[in-house]
């Protein structure tokens, strides 16, 4: 999270109730009905990839694109894309599906000096050749984009490169993306003000269904995040995280306590598991014609 000074404003909803309640709607239709299907990894693969944090940047873009393939991406479907005003690249993982439309998901895997950089943002990288894995169980509508940004801490610069290289019909066929970035200090919570509201009611209620707390913690002041190179270009997303006042008064992010024991395990699994759902849960509609819902 490329950040600078302030803390997390924990929020109620505010969003028209309509569009609550249509979202709900829809999650209890698709949930009920056990249309939403995926594949859990072990929560053992789970924590070893989590381990897999050591090294430069450069050796984490290694190790992410080495637990890629461990994952099942095949070589034609896995990439390095080299990014402009970088050393290193994005790693890019390609799940593809039945429609031209597209579902992307990211978290960067660059860290700053102080500490290991573990919770910002290992906890978000390592996840995603996991997600992978649990939504390639069946066959999907949407495309997934499985994508670790680098240098998000020297302002975005691997999504920037990634956003502006897309034409426009690759914008008009994303429907959404999900950002993850600083797991695995509490239980999952949602940038509001970074995020799509449609997105963010669905996850939301998802968790409720599956008993897992999701709450709203906007952190404005806290920095940015690679959701904003989308959003600027009308891609509905959402960042997911997990700051609270406690992890923030504890001074973890950006200095010598971002350490492998400052993740909760059981919070960052139950993250995934809700995740996992939510990625399968997407692949059920379109965000962008339910936010033609008012």
């Amino acid at each position: 999270m490329d950040t600078t000074v302030q803390k997390p404003h924990r929020l109620g909803l505010r969003w028209p109730v309509l569009a609550i309640l249509f979202a709900l709607a829809i999650v209890h239709s698709q949930v009920l009905a056990d249309s939403v299907r995926f594949d859990l990894v072990p929560r053992q693969i789970v924590e070893s990839r989590l381990r897999e944090y050591a090294g430069n940047d450069q050796q984490r873009q290694e190790s992410l694109k080495g637990m890629f393939t461990v994952a099942g991406c095949p070589d034609q479907e896995l990439s390095e894309q080299p990014v402009k005003g970088s050393k290193l690249s994005n790693v890019v993982c390609r799940l593809p599906g039945s429609t031209d439309k597209v579902i992307i998901v990211g978290a960067h895997f660059d860290h700053v000096s102080r500490g290991d950089g573990v919770v910002d943002n290992w906890t978000g990288a390592a996840l995603l050749p996991s997600l992978y894995q649990a939504v390639k169980i069946q066959p999907r509508k949407h495309t997934y984009i499985f994508i670790g940004f680098t240098d998000e801490e020297k302002g975005e610069v691997g999504s920037h490169y990634y956003v502006k290289m897309m034409t426009a019909d690759q914008v008009a066929a994303t429907d959404a993306m999900v950002n993850m970035d600083t797991l695995g200090l509490s239980s999952t919570e949602i940038w509001g003000s970074h995020s799509d509201k449609h997105l963010a009611v669905a996850l939301i209620y998802l968790g409720k269904i599956m008993k897992m707390p999701v709450s709203i913690v906007n952190v404005d002041q806290v920095g940015s995040s690679d959701s904003v190179q989308f959003a600027a270009r009308q891609i509905p997303s959402i960042t997911v995280h997990s700051l609270t006042q406690q992890s923030w008064d504890e001074h973890i992010l950006h200095t010598s306590k971002d350490v492998f024991s400052a993740v909760r395990l059981d919070d960052y699994y139950r993250s995934y598991r809700l995740l996992s759902a939510y990625l399968a849960f997407l692949d059920g509609y379109s965000v962008r014609d339910l936010s033609q819902v008012h």
